[in-house]
């Protein structure tokens, strides 16, 4: 096994063992130089298949800035910059003179790749936390594919309660996969859900906890986040073995595939949705959950209308949904 920490016959939740193939500082797969994103990599994201989800934000985001008052735009997650490049092409050229554009990026190979592309009209922070102190709480935040890349815990309904998922690596780096203990479950609507027995599920805790760290210093604003996922009541319908799959070379990898190339493919999970509003409830106005497709359509410019990439709710227009949050702090 190529992460460190990870012995053979040493069992770990498997939370942990996504984390290390995700983020081991040396050899966690964003913290390599990974093969890119796009055609050539592992897997495309948004911005790169559309313009239309760049000129929408931008739209979305002069709103923002405007009916909040707010002077700063940080986008957490950056990916390798082009989605926040586009955004700022994309600002009424008052607004982009007014604006600070703010890059959160925990990737040191990616920042370097974002530098590049964006020189000096961002500034770069390693966490939301620094990111909020440099704009005093006060800021427009956006995110793209971000919740996804997050650790998840995986549990199955068994015997009429939840079990989580362990990993253990045998011999030859056999994968080995057995149930904890039943135990306190994390904080999710999931849990909620009726569901068969035999069904797998993921949490996104890791996200949980790191939204909580950072969220409280909110001052004013709005929050947009877009990811492929859905809300609780859809999210596990026909599909007993979860959502969790990994990407190589642009190609899905389930079941055990996904223990084959720790470090060297990606690996994600489905978002809940209706967890990501509830988690951030005590800190939020209002919350409008809505498709993406839905999303383009309200911020499309007549002169750009939506492509035929994301229009379709049946396809990627439907698959991936954005969530637009108002902050509740004292400044708003």
């Amino acid at each position: 096994m190529n992460i460190s920490g990870i012995s053979d016959k040493s069992c770990i939740p498997f939370e942990e063992f996504m984390r290390r193939a995700l983020h081991d500082p040396i050899h966690g797969y964003y913290a390599r130089r990974i093969r890119g994103i796009g055609t050539a990599g592992d897997f495309t994201t948004t911005p790169m298949l559309s313009e239309a989800p760049a000129r929408a934000i931008a739209a979305w985001a002069v709103r923002a800035l405007r009916e909040t008052r707010c002077r700063d735009l940080i986008e957490i997650g950056p990916g390798e910059g082009m989605l926040a490049a586009a955004v700022r092409k994309h600002l009424p050229w008052q607004v982009r003179w007014n604006t600070q554009l703010h890059l959160v990026e925990t990737s040191a190979p990616l920042a370097n790749i974002q530098q590049q592309a964006l020189g000096a009209r961002a500034v770069w922070h390693t966490t939301p936390a620094k990111a909020l102190a440099a704009c005093r709480g006060r800021a427009v935040i956006f995110s793209n594919e971000l919740v996804d890349a997050f650790p998840v815990r995986r549990f199955q309904y068994s015997n009429e309660c939840w079990r989580e998922l362990a990993v253990a690596f045998g011999p030859g780096g056999a994968v080995i996969e057995s149930l904890l203990p039943p135990a306190p479950l994390p904080d999710s609507s999931a849990f909620s859900q009726q569901h068969p027995p035999g069904q797998w599920i993921e949490v996104h805790d890791s996200y949980r906890h790191w939204l909580l760290d950072w969220l409280p210093l909110w001052q004013a604003g709005r929050m947009l986040t877009i990811d492929y996922g859905s809300s609780a009541d859809f999210l596990y319908q026909r599909r007993p073995r979860g959502t969790l799959r990994a990407y190589l070379l642009q190609q899905r990898l389930e079941g055990p595939a996904i223990y084959q190339n720790p470090s060297r493919q990606d690996l994600t999970a489905d978002v809940n949705f209706t967890d990501l509003i509830d988690w951030s409830a005590p800190w939020v106005a209002g919350s409008e959950l809505q498709t993406m497709a839905a999303f383009l359509k309200r911020w499309q410019d007549s002169r750009n209308p939506v492509d035929s990439t994301f229009n379709d709710e049946q396809g990627a227009g439907g698959a991936f949904l954005a969530l637009d949050q108002t902050c509740a702090g004292p400044g708003t």
